[in-house]
């Protein structure tokens, strides 16, 4: 599993304890014994020492198996624990200096503070059941959590943002797209006091809201267009990305959104939109490799499924348990083995068997247009076909009357048969067809395509027509056949497979047999009431159970992440004792008590972005920022750089090009040549999309796991080879080349451009302007515009100069140009449109 490091955040909430009067168990002290002591004396068996475990109460403060006791609350002498971990000698001191790790003196002093009160024991916080908090004050219960912990802390709120930066902040945040310069206008004029709830709402109801939601989600499902193993083979699984767009967008509750991907295709009467809902887990990757042992691959999908379900919905690293008991967290490897067994009876193979097609189970969605093209061709198709069938009876059929128009010439007129060459056609044809020989079939072939050769020519033109036509119509047919899609769904076998814990995780040693559980350490659900084992179903209506502790926890914390950069947990992939202590662990709480009211998704990040916490000004000292460089403590408003998908639709949206199709199949923007190499292993070679297609959301950029669009990894995006419940944010020069050399950004700027020269005003000041509000919102200051304008006369000199490269750079790109564009000019524009686009304040919210 990923070490979880002691963070600075923990460091500074340790700092602050050591000075309160009363020590908290799960925020102080479960963060020391995980990161110090569970190696040793935790969770996993195999590894334990001296029969002691930290993350149990019942071990902890009972004799362990020297005698002594490690915790005796309320004595520091005679807790062995104190006495370990300020021993001298380096052979009694706990950690052992062989494990690297040395406790603080504040560590040891919250040890110590926590013993002398008493050594209070709670369960770990996220797995204990959620339960409403009590608000402190009025007002929103959000604002009113953390104001409680700034006030504690000595800090007060920012003001709120300034109205342009608010509301390019929020249209970036839930559409993933930047606000026109006409909505900005009227949200500055709407003086009235749900002015910006107006524009939360508009944007909610949006259907890029969908989209931007989707992106997180895909990561989470680890959504690709290919199959990611051996030779990364093409699949077809749009249809099921567009079911989630299309559910984000028509609200669907989470407990529902939950359900239908996890066990679409059991539900009682399971429509088609449920069955390809259930295509999140057929996101795994495959493999079709000719050598592989099918057991192999199998066990590899089924445990990428149980870690999978594991982060998406419960938070936790449960892959660490595939081959022993989680070293920190209370899953056991028999744990690991009972939710594998939810899903190990899935219809399919380790061996995919297919290459550019869909394995089974999979679902054809046929559309009226499709039935009816696809009916059309084969039509066609037959008729031509019957028509060349026509065309090839005719050479035999005039043969044939050749042959009787000949013996009847020769009957009326004897004398003809003088000629030796006319005797021999004589004796063969007088020998019926059915009883010659093949030489002579042949020779009275022979002499039948000299007697007729104009004719049989002009039957063969007539063939070679149609078979040129029944080609053209077969390709027509398969087109239309591979034009109607499908998406890889789930389905059970009718016997379901036993399932095993595999020893060591190793797929072919099977141990104990186990049978479809919940984890141990969470509520269990009760047996069926018709006896059969539970599946996928239960395990779904498990996750979104009202006693279920973590579904809620972890997705709306995931969503605060979404919106403020940092989740109240930070990390958003580990809610287990290696994860860090929520910053606001009551507001969490309340967040996902109210979540589980309706599981109301937009109402849910309704509520955060209505906040007033949300709509502080991003701008912050140099105090605070030393004193808290994360924004933890929420002091400010949020401030984070842009997805990758989202720099790639800002640019295409300032420059007035976005195509807003709405779902479809997947697109194939520029990219280097020779990124998709032609081989004898792949055999794919990069065919780059046409039209306004190149200029759709990123969300549709086609995604091949072993070959991810260059520009998308530069700036962070995860290859989907598994699941990836937050992104990483980089800072490199690579990226600063991409956006100021990638063929879309700079057609993006010449675009922008064109959209300056056309709507800017007349003058460069009036455009500037006009630029500088399309891209930002707000108004440049005078020094912004100063600069901007002395950008532009230096690059307009510049191309007057050098005509040659203005030329070359507005011929970047598919996107056609306006006639009679003066070219020198439209670079120069390009130039300062490039520099907009690459600002630090265009590509963050």
């Amino acid at each position: 599993m990923n070490f979880v490091p002691f963070r600075l955040f923990a460091l500074v909430s340790l700092a602050a304890s050591a000075g309160a009067a009363e020590v908290d168990f799960n925020r102080d002290i479960r963060p020391i014994f995980s990161e110090n002591c569970y190696t040793c004396h935790g969770p996993d068996g195999d590894k334990r020492k001296a029969e002691l475990r930290l993350d149990r109460k019942e071990s902890a403060f009972g004799k362990a198996k020297s005698g002594e006791t490690a915790v005796v609350p309320g004595d520091l002498a005679k807790s062995e624990l104190i006495r370990r971990v300020t021993a001298p000698d380096k052979d009694d001191i706990m950690p052992p200096p062989k494990e690297h790790r040395q406790l603080k003196p504040a560590q040891i002093d919250l040890l110590k503070r926590w013993v002398q009160q008493g050594a209070p024991w709670t369960g770990h916080w996220a797995f204990e059941p959620v339960k409403q908090p009590a608000v402190p004050g009025g007002g929103n219960p959000i604002d009113a959590f953390v104001r409680a912990r700034l006030a504690k802390e000595g800090l007060s709120p920012a003001p709120e943002e300034e109205r342009a930066r608010l509301i390019r902040r929020v249209s970036l945040d839930l559409t993933g797209l930047p606000p026109s310069i006409k909505e900005t206008d009227e949200f500055l004029a709407d003086t009235a006091p749900n002015a910006f709830e107006k524009v939360v709402d508009r944007l909610l109801a949006s259907p890029a809201c969908g989209e931007r939601l989707a992106v997180p989600w895909l990561d989470l499902a680890r959504y690709g267009d290919t199959s990611g193993y051996h030779n990364d083979s093409l699949r077809e699984m749009w249809i099921w990305r567009e079911w989630v767009v299309k559910a984000f967008n028509a609200n669907m509750p989470f407990d529902q959104f939950t359900i239908e991907q996890l066990a679409g295709d059991l539900l009682p009467n399971a429509t088609i939109p449920q069955q390809v809902a259930s295509g999140f887990h057929r996101n795994v990757m495959t493999s079709d490799e000719g050598g592989l042992i099918d057991a192999e691959y199998l066990n590899l999908y089924i445990v990428d499924r149980v870690n999978t379900t594991g982060e998406t919905w419960l938070g936790l690293t449960v892959r660490c348990a595939q081959c022993h008991d989680h070293k920190y967290d209370p899953i056991t490897q028999r744990d690991f083995y009972q939710v594998y067994a939810f899903f190990n009876s899935i219809a399919e193979n380790g061996k995919d068997g297919v290459r550019d097609h869909n394995p089974k189970p999979f679902l054809v969605i046929a559309s009226p247009e499709s039935t009816a093209a696809l009916a059309k061709a084969k039509d066609d198709l037959a008729a031509a076909t019957a028509a060349r069938a026509e065309v090839e009876k005719k050479p035999d059929a005039l043969q044939l009357a050749w042959e009787k128009e000949l013996l009847a010439q020769l009957e009326q007129d004897p004398t003809s048969a003088a000629e030796p060459k006319v005797q021999e056609q004589l004796a063969l044809l007088q020998i019926p067809a059915g009883k010659r020989t093949q030489v002579q079939s042949d020779v009275v072939k022979k002499f039948f395509r000299e007697a007729r050769k104009s004719e049989l020519d002009a039957q063969k033109a007539e063939l070679d027509a149609l078979q040129a036509k029944v080609k053209t119509l077969t390709k027509a047919k398969d087109d239309a056949e591979k034009a109607i899609p499908s998406t890889m769904v789930m389905s059970e076998l009718p016997t379901p497979r036993p399932a095993f814990i595999k020893v060591r995780g190793n797929y072919d040693q099977n141990g104990e047999p186990v049978v479809a559980a919940m984890p141990s350490v969470l509520p269990q659900v009760p047996p069926r009431a018709d006896g059969k084992p539970l599946n996928r179903l239960d395990l779904a209506q498990w996750l979104v159970s009202q006693e279920h502790p973590l579904t809620s926890r972890v997705t709306v914390n995931r969503w605060w992440a979404m919106l403020f950069g940092t989740g109240i947990v930070k990390t958003v992939n580990d809610f287990g004792s290696q994860g860090e202590w929520p910053s606001h662990p009551e507001l969490l709480d309340w967040l996902a008590a109210d979540f589980k009211r309706d599981w109301d998704i937009k109402r849910c990040l309704k509520q955060m972005v209505m906040s007033a916490t949300y709509r502080q000004s991003a701008k912050v000292s140099p105090e605070l920022l030393a004193r808290d460089s994360e924004n933890r403590l929420l002091a400010h408003g949020p401030r984070q750089r842009l997805n990758a998908e989202f720099i790639r639709d800002n640019a295409l949206a300032i420059g007035g090009i976005l195509n807003p199709q709405l779902g479809g199949k997947s697109f194939k923007p520029a990219q280097p040549a020779g990124t998709w190499e032609i081989n004898e292993m792949s055999g794919y070679s990069y065919q780059k999309s046409k039209g306004d297609e190149l200029y759709r959301r990123g969300l549709y950029v086609y995604w091949r796991r072993s070959t991810v669009y260059p520009s998308f990894v530069t700036l962070d995006a995860p290859t989907r080879e598994f699941c990836v419940a937050q992104r990483a944010r980089t800072s490199t020069p690579l990226q600063s080349l991409v956006l100021m050399n990638d063929p879309v950004f700079v057609e993006a700027a010449r675009a922008f451009a064109q959209r300056i020269l056309a709507e800017g005003g007349a003058d460069a000041a009036s455009r500037l302007t006009f630029a500088w509000r399309a891209a930002l919102s707000r108004p440049p200051a005078p020094q912004e515009l100063a600069i901007l304008d002395r950008t532009l006369q230096q690059q307009l000199a510049t191309y007057k100069e050098d005509t040659g490269a203005a030329k070359k750079l507005v011929s970047v790109g598919d996107l056609p140009k306006p006639a009679g564009v003066d070219e020198s000019e439209l670079a120069a524009w390009m130039a300062v449109s490039n520099v907009l686009l690459n600002l630090n304040e265009t590509i963050t919210n």
